[in-house]
């Protein structure tokens, strides 16, 4: 529990420092979930290098930096897609070169809601309410217990913790709305995306029962991998990236 807010605490400063700091702290993230991923799929020393060398492209053009010299946001996205391309063909590991887009898009997200107008309410928005579908989830399922929500993929997951869950994040989000501003239509999305988040930890899950282990990675000693406390960020930040922006 302590090396969990400890990291929350780490995320909060980075997002409230914004810039830089925050674009870094994400890097840091993809490259070690990039090299989780390689990992689980099966790849050689060599070809996890290759992805996190692919995926190190189009991660340095969200940097701030990049906005002096007026790369798109397309084109980053593009060149996402691009280096996923390389990725196959070079290894010819169709699953490594889906990690390019598992890491990176969520990333992209993130840097694009910061830099938005009210980007730090969006941002703070879109992590927190995977955080809270976590707690929410996690002592709903342990007071109520109940049916299971995919026993076969994650024994402990249940029904009684995906509605605890989705009420925890929903709860946050009007909180938000009330004393930030957010706007009552993310908050009205905030259950899609709680079930969402609760869907990247499922795939996860299902995704290490296949490669045969318990946790993504060590980095985290206690905690697994950095894998293991983003899945629900990353499907989440690309969805909540395309509500602020087109709604």
């Amino acid at each position: 529990m302590i090396a969990s807010v400890a990291m929350i605490a780490v995320a909060l400063v980075a997002l409230v420092a914004g810039g830089v700091l925050f674009w870094l702290l994400a890097v840091v993230a993809a490259l070690f979930m990039m090299a989780e991923w390689a990992n689980l799929s099966g790849a050689s020393p060599r070809e996890k290098r290759i992805g996190q060398f692919a995926l190190s492209v189009p991660l340095a053009l969200m940097a701030p930096a990049s906005l002096i010299l007026e790369v798109h946001d397309f084109f980053t996205l593009g060149l996402l897609v691009g280096a996923a391309f390389f990725v196959v063909i070079v290894t010819n590991r169709r699953q490594l070169a889906l990690g390019i887009l598992y890491c990176g898009l969520p990333v992209l997200a993130l840097v694009v809601l910061r830099r938005h107008e009210a980007g730090l309410v969006h941002a703070l928005w879109a992590l927190a309410l995977v955080w809270a579908t976590d707690i929410g989830a996690f002592f709903a399922g342990r007071s109520l217990g109940g049916p299971k929500l995919a026993p076969r993929i994650s024994p402990a997951k249940t029904w009684s913790g995906l509605i605890g869950g989705i009420l925890l994040a929903t709860a946050f989000a009007f909180a938000m709305h009330v004393g930030e501003g957010l706007p009552f239509r993310l908050v009205l999305a905030t259950p899609l995306l709680a079930i969402l988040a609760q869907g990247g930890d499922l795939l996860e899950s299902w995704i290490k029962r296949r490669a045969g282990v318990k946790d993504s990675g060590n980095v985290l000693p206690g905690h697994g991998g950095v894998l293991d406390r983003l899945d629900g960020v990353v499907p989440v930040a690309p969805i909540a990236a395309l509500i602020v922006l087109l709604t």
